[in-house]
Protein backbone atom coordinates (compact mmCIF):
# COMPACT_ATOMS: atom_id res chain seq x y z
CA UNK A 1 0.00 0.00 0.00
CA UNK A 2 1.34 3.42 -0.97
CA UNK A 3 2.48 5.77 1.77
CA UNK A 4 0.57 8.54 -0.01
CA UNK A 5 -3.21 8.49 0.45
CA UNK A 6 -3.71 11.57 -1.75
CA UNK A 7 -1.86 13.09 -4.67
CA UNK A 8 -3.19 16.06 -6.59
CA UNK A 9 -1.01 16.56 -9.65
CA UNK A 10 -0.72 19.76 -11.70
CA UNK A 11 -4.18 21.05 -10.79
CA UNK A 12 -5.20 24.14 -12.77
CA UNK A 13 -8.61 25.74 -12.32
CA UNK A 14 -9.76 28.71 -14.38
CA UNK A 15 -12.73 31.02 -14.04
CA UNK A 16 -13.63 33.70 -16.61
CA UNK A 17 -10.71 36.12 -16.59
CA UNK A 18 -9.05 34.48 -13.56
CA UNK A 19 -6.72 31.52 -13.02
CA UNK A 20 -7.52 30.47 -9.45
CA UNK A 21 -5.13 27.50 -9.37
CA UNK A 22 -2.02 27.11 -11.50
CA UNK A 23 -0.21 23.76 -11.62
CA UNK A 24 -0.85 23.05 -7.92
CA UNK A 25 0.58 19.83 -6.52
CA UNK A 26 -0.44 18.40 -3.14
CA UNK A 27 0.78 15.14 -1.64
CA UNK A 28 -0.64 13.87 1.66
CA UNK A 29 0.77 10.92 3.59
CA UNK A 30 -1.53 8.27 4.98
CA UNK A 31 -2.43 8.87 8.64
CA UNK A 32 -0.92 12.36 8.94
CA UNK A 33 -2.29 15.79 9.79
CA UNK A 34 -1.51 17.96 6.78
CA UNK A 35 -2.00 21.73 7.06
CA UNK A 36 -2.68 24.05 4.12
CA UNK A 37 -1.79 27.71 4.61
CA UNK A 38 -2.23 30.75 2.43
CA UNK A 39 -3.69 34.22 2.39
CA UNK A 40 -7.39 34.71 1.73
CA UNK A 41 -7.90 34.25 -1.99
CA UNK A 42 -4.75 32.13 -2.38
CA UNK A 43 -6.78 29.18 -3.70
CA UNK A 44 -7.06 26.90 -0.64
CA UNK A 45 -10.84 26.52 -0.73
CA UNK A 46 -10.86 26.20 -4.51
CA UNK A 47 -8.37 23.32 -4.26
CA UNK A 48 -10.56 21.54 -1.70
CA UNK A 49 -13.64 22.06 -3.89
CA UNK A 50 -11.76 20.41 -6.73
CA UNK A 51 -10.86 17.52 -4.45
CA UNK A 52 -14.35 17.03 -3.03
CA UNK A 53 -16.22 17.20 -6.35
CA UNK A 54 -17.86 20.60 -5.89
CA UNK A 55 -15.95 21.41 -9.09
CA UNK A 56 -16.46 18.12 -10.96
CA UNK A 57 -13.97 16.33 -13.14
CA UNK A 58 -13.64 17.98 -16.54
CA UNK A 59 -13.91 21.52 -15.15
CA UNK A 60 -10.21 21.61 -14.25
CA UNK A 61 -6.90 20.32 -15.51
CA UNK A 62 -4.73 17.79 -13.69
CA UNK A 63 -5.14 14.47 -11.91
CA UNK A 64 -6.36 13.31 -8.51
CA UNK A 65 -5.05 10.02 -7.12
CA UNK A 66 -6.69 8.72 -3.93
CA UNK A 67 -5.93 5.54 -2.06
CA UNK A 68 -3.73 4.18 -4.83
CA UNK A 69 -5.81 4.93 -7.91
CA UNK A 70 -6.84 7.84 -10.12
CA UNK A 71 -10.32 9.14 -9.32
CA UNK A 72 -12.79 11.51 -10.92
CA UNK A 73 -15.59 12.98 -8.83
CA UNK A 74 -18.76 14.45 -10.28
CA UNK A 75 -20.23 15.53 -6.93
CA UNK A 76 -19.70 15.57 -3.19
CA UNK A 77 -21.59 12.28 -2.97
CA UNK A 78 -18.93 10.69 -5.19
CA UNK A 79 -16.05 11.87 -2.98
CA UNK A 80 -17.86 10.89 0.24
CA UNK A 81 -18.46 7.39 -1.13
CA UNK A 82 -14.66 7.09 -1.38
CA UNK A 83 -14.19 8.28 2.21
CA UNK A 84 -13.36 11.97 1.62
CA UNK A 85 -15.41 14.26 3.87
CA UNK A 86 -15.08 18.04 4.13
CA UNK A 87 -16.27 20.19 7.03
CA UNK A 88 -16.65 23.77 5.89
CA UNK A 89 -16.06 26.83 8.07
CA UNK A 90 -19.77 27.62 7.68
CA UNK A 91 -21.23 24.54 9.34
CA UNK A 92 -23.81 22.61 7.30
CA UNK A 93 -26.21 21.84 10.14
CA UNK A 94 -29.96 22.38 10.50
CA UNK A 95 -30.57 24.04 13.87
CA UNK A 96 -34.14 22.81 14.37
CA UNK A 97 -33.23 19.15 13.82
CA UNK A 98 -31.76 17.00 16.58
CA UNK A 99 -28.11 16.12 16.89
CA UNK A 100 -28.87 12.57 15.76
CA UNK A 101 -30.91 13.77 12.78
CA UNK A 102 -28.07 16.05 11.70
CA UNK A 103 -25.47 13.30 12.05
CA UNK A 104 -27.39 10.99 9.71
CA UNK A 105 -28.90 13.61 7.41
CA UNK A 106 -28.71 12.13 3.90
CA UNK A 107 -27.38 8.91 5.41
CA UNK A 108 -30.48 7.87 7.36
CA UNK A 109 -30.77 4.64 9.34
CA UNK A 110 -33.84 3.38 7.49
CA UNK A 111 -35.43 0.27 6.03
CA UNK A 112 -38.22 0.28 3.51
CA UNK A 113 -38.32 4.07 3.59
CA UNK A 114 -38.98 4.16 7.35
CA UNK A 115 -36.37 5.64 9.70
CA UNK A 116 -35.37 3.44 12.62
CA UNK A 117 -35.22 6.06 15.36
CA UNK A 118 -33.90 3.68 17.99
CA UNK A 119 -30.93 2.77 15.80
CA UNK A 120 -30.47 6.40 14.77
CA UNK A 121 -30.25 7.69 18.34
CA UNK A 122 -28.23 4.74 19.62
CA UNK A 123 -25.67 4.98 16.84
CA UNK A 124 -25.54 8.76 17.23
CA UNK A 125 -24.82 8.32 20.94
CA UNK A 126 -21.88 6.03 20.09
CA UNK A 127 -20.42 8.58 17.66
CA UNK A 128 -20.99 11.43 20.12
CA UNK A 129 -19.12 9.50 22.81
CA UNK A 130 -16.27 9.00 20.38
CA UNK A 131 -15.90 12.72 19.73
CA UNK A 132 -16.46 13.70 23.37
CA UNK A 133 -19.87 15.31 22.91
CA UNK A 134 -21.87 14.73 26.08
CA UNK A 135 -25.39 15.70 25.07
CA UNK A 136 -28.69 13.93 24.50
CA UNK A 137 -28.93 12.82 20.83
CA UNK A 138 -32.42 14.33 20.57
CA UNK A 139 -31.21 17.81 21.59
CA UNK A 140 -31.75 20.37 18.79
CA UNK A 141 -28.45 21.43 17.27
CA UNK A 142 -29.47 25.08 17.62
CA UNK A 143 -29.48 24.66 21.41
CA UNK A 144 -25.77 23.84 21.67
CA UNK A 145 -22.71 26.07 21.19
CA UNK A 146 -20.51 26.40 18.13
CA UNK A 147 -17.77 24.24 19.68
CA UNK A 148 -20.21 21.38 20.17
CA UNK A 149 -21.63 21.90 16.70
CA UNK A 150 -18.13 21.29 15.31
CA UNK A 151 -18.14 17.96 17.16
CA UNK A 152 -21.51 17.11 15.56
CA UNK A 153 -19.94 17.72 12.14
CA UNK A 154 -17.04 15.40 12.97
CA UNK A 155 -19.42 12.74 14.28
CA UNK A 156 -21.33 13.12 11.01
CA UNK A 157 -18.09 12.55 9.09
CA UNK A 158 -17.24 9.47 11.15
CA UNK A 159 -20.66 8.01 10.34
CA UNK A 160 -19.55 7.90 6.70
CA UNK A 161 -16.44 5.74 7.31
CA UNK A 162 -14.15 8.67 6.61
CA UNK A 163 -10.60 8.04 5.39
CA UNK A 164 -9.64 11.66 4.68
CA UNK A 165 -11.20 14.42 6.80
CA UNK A 166 -10.84 18.02 5.57
CA UNK A 167 -11.44 20.78 8.12
CA UNK A 168 -11.69 24.39 6.90
CA UNK A 169 -10.85 26.86 9.70
CA UNK A 170 -12.19 24.49 12.39
CA UNK A 171 -11.29 26.69 15.38
CA UNK A 172 -12.00 30.14 13.88
CA UNK A 173 -15.11 30.72 16.00
CA UNK A 174 -14.09 28.69 19.07
CA UNK A 175 -12.77 29.78 22.44
CA UNK A 176 -9.47 28.41 23.77
CA UNK A 177 -10.99 25.46 25.65
CA UNK A 178 -13.15 24.34 22.72
CA UNK A 179 -10.20 24.78 20.34
CA UNK A 180 -7.94 22.64 22.48
CA UNK A 181 -10.60 19.94 22.77
CA UNK A 182 -11.09 19.91 19.00
CA UNK A 183 -7.35 19.75 18.30
CA UNK A 184 -7.05 16.88 20.77
CA UNK A 185 -9.82 15.06 18.92
CA UNK A 186 -8.02 15.56 15.60
CA UNK A 187 -4.86 14.10 17.14
CA UNK A 188 -6.92 11.14 18.34
CA UNK A 189 -8.32 10.56 14.85
CA UNK A 190 -4.75 10.51 13.53
CA UNK A 191 -3.92 7.76 16.02
CA UNK A 192 -6.88 5.77 14.68
CA UNK A 193 -5.55 6.08 11.13
CA UNK A 194 -7.78 8.88 9.83
CA UNK A 195 -5.85 11.29 7.61
CA UNK A 196 -6.69 14.95 8.17
CA UNK A 197 -6.21 18.09 6.09
CA UNK A 198 -6.62 21.26 8.13
CA UNK A 199 -6.91 24.76 6.67
CA UNK A 200 -6.18 27.41 9.28
CA UNK A 201 -4.91 30.96 9.76
CA UNK A 202 -3.85 30.16 13.33
CA UNK A 203 -0.19 29.42 12.72
CA UNK A 204 0.51 28.56 16.35
CA UNK A 205 -2.04 25.75 16.16
CA UNK A 206 -0.56 24.52 12.90
CA UNK A 207 2.91 24.42 14.40
CA UNK A 208 1.59 22.37 17.32
CA UNK A 209 -0.54 19.85 15.42
CA UNK A 210 0.60 19.45 11.79
CA UNK A 211 2.97 16.78 10.48
CA UNK A 212 3.33 18.57 7.14
CA UNK A 213 2.35 22.02 5.89
CA UNK A 214 1.79 23.08 2.30
CA UNK A 215 1.91 26.82 1.57
CA UNK A 216 -0.12 28.20 -1.34
CA UNK A 217 0.28 31.73 -2.67
CA UNK A 218 -1.61 33.30 -5.60
CA UNK A 219 -2.92 29.90 -6.72
CA UNK A 220 0.50 28.21 -6.81
CA UNK A 221 2.26 25.75 -4.52
CA UNK A 222 5.18 27.48 -2.78
CA UNK A 223 6.54 24.65 -0.65
CA UNK A 224 5.63 21.70 1.56
CA UNK A 225 7.35 21.64 4.94
CA UNK A 226 7.99 18.50 6.99
CA UNK A 227 7.16 19.94 10.40
CA UNK A 228 9.25 17.32 12.19
CA UNK A 229 12.42 17.69 10.11
CA UNK A 230 15.41 19.20 11.97
CA UNK A 231 15.98 21.71 9.19
CA UNK A 232 12.38 22.95 9.29
CA UNK A 233 13.02 25.42 12.09
CA UNK A 234 15.36 28.34 11.48
CA UNK A 235 17.26 29.69 14.52
CA UNK A 236 15.82 33.20 14.49
CA UNK A 237 12.46 32.91 12.75
CA UNK A 238 11.21 29.36 13.34
CA UNK A 239 8.46 27.53 11.54
CA UNK A 240 5.79 30.19 11.94
CA UNK A 241 7.87 32.93 10.34
CA UNK A 242 8.89 30.59 7.52
CA UNK A 243 5.22 29.86 6.80
CA UNK A 244 4.36 33.58 6.89
CA UNK A 245 7.20 34.34 4.48
CA UNK A 246 5.82 31.72 2.09
CA UNK A 247 2.25 33.01 2.40
CA UNK A 248 2.92 36.70 1.79
CA UNK A 249 6.10 36.47 -0.30
CA UNK A 250 8.15 38.57 2.09
CA UNK A 251 9.42 38.70 5.63
CA UNK A 252 7.17 40.37 8.16
CA UNK A 253 9.62 41.27 10.87
CA UNK A 254 7.08 43.49 12.56
CA UNK A 255 3.58 41.99 12.59
CA UNK A 256 2.16 45.33 13.74
CA UNK A 257 2.99 48.49 11.75
CA UNK A 258 4.52 51.39 13.63
CA UNK A 259 2.63 54.64 13.98
CA UNK A 260 3.16 58.08 15.43
CA UNK A 261 0.77 58.59 18.32
CA UNK A 262 -0.79 62.03 18.71
CA UNK A 263 -3.59 61.81 21.24
CA UNK A 264 -6.04 64.68 21.49
CA UNK A 265 -9.08 65.54 23.58
CA UNK A 266 -11.45 63.01 25.09
CA UNK A 267 -14.23 62.14 22.65
CA UNK A 268 -16.19 59.36 24.36
CA UNK A 269 -16.63 58.53 28.05
CA UNK A 270 -18.87 55.80 29.44
CA UNK A 271 -19.60 55.78 33.18
CA UNK A 272 -21.18 53.16 35.47
CA UNK A 273 -22.59 51.21 32.55
CA UNK A 274 -24.83 48.29 33.53
CA UNK A 275 -26.58 45.86 31.20
CA UNK A 276 -28.92 42.99 32.05
CA UNK A 277 -29.47 39.88 29.96
CA UNK A 278 -32.38 40.37 27.52
CA UNK A 279 -34.14 37.07 28.37
CA UNK A 280 -32.69 35.84 31.67
CA UNK A 281 -34.00 37.94 34.59
CA UNK A 282 -31.47 38.62 37.31
CA UNK A 283 -28.40 38.03 35.12
CA UNK A 284 -26.19 41.09 34.88
CA UNK A 285 -23.93 41.04 31.81
CA UNK A 286 -22.09 44.37 32.22
CA UNK A 287 -21.46 45.52 35.77
CA UNK A 288 -20.63 49.19 36.36
CA UNK A 289 -18.15 49.54 33.49
CA UNK A 290 -16.44 52.90 32.93
CA UNK A 291 -14.01 53.73 30.14
CA UNK A 292 -12.92 56.55 27.86
CA UNK A 293 -11.20 57.08 24.52
CA UNK A 294 -9.56 60.17 23.07
CA UNK A 295 -9.01 61.48 19.56
CA UNK A 296 -6.17 59.64 17.81
CA UNK A 297 -6.15 56.93 20.48
CA UNK A 298 -6.59 53.17 20.05
CA UNK A 299 -8.06 51.66 23.21
CA UNK A 300 -8.31 47.89 23.65
CA UNK A 301 -10.82 45.78 25.55
CA UNK A 302 -9.37 42.40 26.53
CA UNK A 303 -11.42 39.64 28.09
CA UNK A 304 -12.12 35.95 27.93
CA UNK A 305 -15.12 34.52 26.06
CA UNK A 306 -18.24 35.37 28.02
CA UNK A 307 -16.69 38.36 29.78
CA UNK A 308 -19.22 40.72 28.19
CA UNK A 309 -17.01 42.48 25.62
CA UNK A 310 -19.42 42.31 22.67
CA UNK A 311 -22.42 42.92 24.91
CA UNK A 312 -20.78 46.10 26.25
CA UNK A 313 -20.08 47.36 22.73
CA UNK A 314 -23.52 46.54 21.35
CA UNK A 315 -25.34 48.07 24.32
CA UNK A 316 -23.40 51.32 23.91
CA UNK A 317 -24.11 51.30 20.17
CA UNK A 318 -27.77 52.25 20.37
CA UNK A 319 -28.78 49.70 23.00
CA UNK A 320 -28.71 46.96 20.36
CA UNK A 321 -28.20 44.39 23.14
CA UNK A 322 -29.62 43.95 26.62
CA UNK A 323 -32.36 45.46 28.78
CA UNK A 324 -32.59 47.71 31.84
CA UNK A 325 -29.46 49.51 30.66
CA UNK A 326 -28.21 52.26 32.95
CA UNK A 327 -25.21 54.56 33.13
CA UNK A 328 -24.16 57.58 31.15
CA UNK A 329 -22.47 58.35 27.84
CA UNK A 330 -20.57 61.60 27.28
CA UNK A 331 -19.37 62.94 23.93
CA UNK A 332 -16.80 65.74 24.14
CA UNK A 333 -17.59 66.04 27.85
CA UNK A 334 -21.32 66.52 27.38
CA UNK A 335 -23.94 63.90 28.30
CA UNK A 336 -25.84 62.43 25.35
CA UNK A 337 -28.87 60.16 25.15
CA UNK A 338 -28.51 57.25 22.74
CA UNK A 339 -31.50 54.91 22.59
CA UNK A 340 -31.25 53.49 19.05
CA UNK A 341 -28.72 52.62 16.38
CA UNK A 342 -29.74 55.68 14.38
CA UNK A 343 -29.10 57.81 17.49
CA UNK A 344 -25.65 56.23 17.80
CA UNK A 345 -24.82 56.98 14.16
CA UNK A 346 -26.10 60.55 14.50
CA UNK A 347 -23.81 61.06 17.53
CA UNK A 348 -20.76 59.82 15.61
CA UNK A 349 -20.52 56.20 16.78
CA UNK A 350 -19.89 53.21 14.50
CA UNK A 351 -19.73 49.52 15.42
CA UNK A 352 -18.06 46.86 13.27
CA UNK A 353 -19.53 43.53 14.43
CA UNK A 354 -17.42 40.45 15.16
CA UNK A 355 -19.76 38.49 12.85
CA UNK A 356 -19.42 40.37 9.57
CA UNK A 357 -21.35 37.76 7.58
CA UNK A 358 -24.39 37.87 9.83
CA UNK A 359 -24.51 41.45 11.06
CA UNK A 360 -22.06 43.43 8.95
CA UNK A 361 -22.81 42.59 5.34
CA UNK A 362 -25.47 41.58 2.87
CA UNK A 363 -23.46 38.86 1.14
CA UNK A 364 -25.78 38.55 -1.85
CA UNK A 365 -25.58 42.28 -2.55
CA UNK A 366 -22.73 44.08 -4.31
CA UNK A 367 -19.94 46.14 -2.76
CA UNK A 368 -21.61 49.41 -3.80
CA UNK A 369 -24.84 48.73 -1.89
CA UNK A 370 -23.04 47.41 1.19
CA UNK A 371 -20.88 50.52 1.50
CA UNK A 372 -23.81 52.92 1.20
CA UNK A 373 -26.18 50.92 3.43
CA UNK A 374 -25.55 52.71 6.75
CA UNK A 375 -25.78 56.20 5.26
CA UNK A 376 -28.17 56.06 2.31
CA UNK A 377 -29.36 59.60 2.98
CA UNK A 378 -25.91 60.81 1.93
CA UNK A 379 -26.43 59.52 -1.61
CA UNK A 380 -30.17 60.17 -1.88
CA UNK A 381 -32.21 63.12 -3.06
CA UNK A 382 -35.94 63.41 -2.36
CA UNK A 383 -36.10 59.79 -1.29
CA UNK A 384 -34.32 58.45 -4.40
CA UNK A 385 -30.81 56.98 -4.32
CA UNK A 386 -28.45 58.60 -6.84
CA UNK A 387 -26.81 55.51 -8.35
CA UNK A 388 -23.97 57.45 -9.93
CA UNK A 389 -23.07 59.07 -6.62
CA UNK A 390 -23.39 55.71 -4.86
CA UNK A 391 -20.94 54.16 -7.34
CA UNK A 392 -18.54 57.09 -6.99
CA UNK A 393 -18.51 56.73 -3.18
CA UNK A 394 -17.94 52.98 -3.41
CA UNK A 395 -15.12 53.43 -5.94
CA UNK A 396 -13.48 55.96 -3.63
CA UNK A 397 -13.43 53.45 -0.77
CA UNK A 398 -12.40 50.59 -3.05
CA UNK A 399 -9.29 52.60 -3.85
CA UNK A 400 -8.52 54.04 -0.41
CA UNK A 401 -9.12 50.73 1.40
CA UNK A 402 -7.44 48.63 -1.30
CA UNK A 403 -10.47 46.36 -1.72
CA UNK A 404 -9.38 43.70 -4.20
CA UNK A 405 -12.34 43.24 -6.55
CA UNK A 406 -12.92 43.72 -10.29
CA UNK A 407 -15.49 46.45 -9.61
CA UNK A 408 -17.85 47.79 -6.97
CA UNK A 409 -20.60 45.76 -8.66
CA UNK A 410 -18.93 42.53 -7.48
CA UNK A 411 -21.08 40.46 -5.10
CA UNK A 412 -19.65 40.85 -1.61
CA UNK A 413 -19.99 37.15 -0.81
CA UNK A 414 -17.43 36.41 -3.54
CA UNK A 415 -14.70 38.37 -1.75
CA UNK A 416 -12.07 36.96 0.59
CA UNK A 417 -12.51 37.46 4.32
CA UNK A 418 -10.00 40.29 4.45
CA UNK A 419 -11.69 42.17 1.62
CA UNK A 420 -15.12 41.64 3.18
CA UNK A 421 -13.78 43.22 6.36
CA UNK A 422 -12.59 46.23 4.36
CA UNK A 423 -16.09 46.61 2.91
CA UNK A 424 -17.57 46.60 6.44
CA UNK A 425 -15.07 49.25 7.52
CA UNK A 426 -15.86 51.30 4.44
CA UNK A 427 -19.58 51.13 5.21
CA UNK A 428 -19.08 52.61 8.65
CA UNK A 429 -16.45 55.12 7.62
CA UNK A 430 -18.97 56.48 5.11
CA UNK A 431 -21.10 57.53 8.11
CA UNK A 432 -18.18 59.79 9.12
CA UNK A 433 -17.95 58.57 12.74
CA UNK A 434 -15.85 60.10 15.48
CA UNK A 435 -15.67 56.84 17.44
CA UNK A 436 -15.14 53.49 15.73
CA UNK A 437 -15.71 50.29 17.76
CA UNK A 438 -14.01 47.31 16.11
CA UNK A 439 -15.13 43.94 17.49
CA UNK A 440 -12.65 41.18 16.51
CA UNK A 441 -11.55 43.14 13.42
CA UNK A 442 -9.19 40.44 12.11
CA UNK A 443 -11.13 37.27 12.96
CA UNK A 444 -10.85 34.67 10.20
CA UNK A 445 -8.42 36.56 7.97
CA UNK A 446 -4.82 35.78 7.11
CA UNK A 447 -1.64 37.47 8.32
CA UNK A 448 -1.20 39.60 5.22
CA UNK A 449 -4.76 40.93 5.40
CA UNK A 450 -4.34 41.47 9.15
CA UNK A 451 -1.37 43.74 8.51
CA UNK A 452 -3.52 45.77 6.09
CA UNK A 453 -6.30 46.09 8.69
CA UNK A 454 -3.76 47.22 11.32
CA UNK A 455 -2.44 49.80 8.86
CA UNK A 456 -5.98 51.07 8.28
CA UNK A 457 -6.51 51.36 12.06
CA UNK A 458 -3.32 53.40 12.33
CA UNK A 459 -4.40 55.63 9.44
CA UNK A 460 -7.79 56.25 11.05
CA UNK A 461 -6.20 57.09 14.40
CA UNK A 462 -3.81 59.48 12.66
CA UNK A 463 -6.83 61.25 11.14
CA UNK A 464 -8.19 61.89 14.63
CA UNK A 465 -10.66 59.05 15.02
CA UNK A 466 -11.13 57.51 18.46
CA UNK A 467 -10.92 53.74 18.14
CA UNK A 468 -11.90 50.90 20.45
CA UNK A 469 -10.56 47.44 19.56
CA UNK A 470 -12.04 44.28 21.06
CA UNK A 471 -9.94 41.18 20.44
CA UNK A 472 -9.51 37.64 21.75
CA UNK A 473 -5.86 37.69 20.67
CA UNK A 474 -3.73 39.28 23.37
CA UNK A 475 -0.72 39.84 21.04
CA UNK A 476 -3.07 41.82 18.78
CA UNK A 477 -4.35 43.97 21.64
CA UNK A 478 -0.78 44.61 22.78
CA UNK A 479 0.38 45.28 19.23
CA UNK A 480 -2.17 47.89 18.16
CA UNK A 481 -3.47 49.63 21.31
CA UNK A 482 -2.28 52.63 23.32
CA UNK A 483 -4.29 51.72 26.41
CA UNK A 484 -6.03 48.48 27.38
CA UNK A 485 -8.99 47.80 29.66
CA UNK A 486 -9.33 44.28 31.06
CA UNK A 487 -12.85 42.90 31.41
CA UNK A 488 -13.86 39.98 33.63
CA UNK A 489 -17.45 38.84 34.29
CA UNK A 490 -18.75 42.15 32.99
CA UNK A 491 -16.51 44.31 35.19
CA UNK A 492 -13.56 46.47 34.23
CA UNK A 493 -10.83 44.96 36.41
CA UNK A 494 -7.92 47.09 35.33
CA UNK A 495 -6.51 49.66 32.92
CA UNK A 496 -2.97 49.46 31.57
CA UNK A 497 -0.93 51.57 29.19
CA UNK A 498 0.75 49.82 26.28
CA UNK A 499 4.12 50.33 27.97
CA UNK A 500 3.14 48.52 31.17
CA UNK A 501 0.92 45.80 29.69
CA UNK A 502 1.98 42.25 28.90
CA UNK A 503 0.11 38.98 28.36
CA UNK A 504 0.67 37.73 31.91
CA UNK A 505 -0.61 40.92 33.55
CA UNK A 506 -3.62 41.09 31.23
CA UNK A 507 -4.50 37.45 31.84
CA UNK A 508 -4.32 38.04 35.58
CA UNK A 509 -6.84 40.90 35.26
CA UNK A 510 -9.04 38.99 32.79
CA UNK A 511 -9.44 36.09 35.21
CA UNK A 512 -10.02 38.20 38.33
CA UNK A 513 -13.09 37.01 40.21
CA UNK A 514 -15.73 39.17 41.84
CA UNK A 515 -15.10 40.20 45.42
Amino acid sequence: MSDQILEMRSITKRFPGVTALKDVTLSVRRGEIHAICGENGAGKSTLMKVLSGVYPGGTFEGEIHFDGREVTFSSINDSESEGIVIIHQELALIPHLSIAENIFLGNERAAGGVINWHETNARAAELMEKVGLHENPVTPVGAIGVGKQQLVEIAKALSKNVKLLILDEPTAALNDDDSEHLLGLIRGLREEGVTCIIISHKLGEIASIADSTTVIRDGETIETIDMHAPEAAEPSNGLTRRIIRGMVGRDMENMYPDRDVEIGEEILRIEDWEVWHPTQPGRKIVDGASLSVRAGEVVGIAGLMGAGRTELAMSVFGRSYGRDISGSIHMHGKPVKITSVSDAIDHGLAYVSEDRKRYGLNLIEDIRRNISAASLSSVARNGWVNSNEEIAVAERYRGSMNIKAPSVMTTTGQLSGGNQQKVVLSKWLFTEPEVLILDEPTRGIDVGAKYEIYSIINKLAASGKAIIVISSELPEVLGVCDRIYALSAGRITGELSAAEADQERLMELMTMEKD
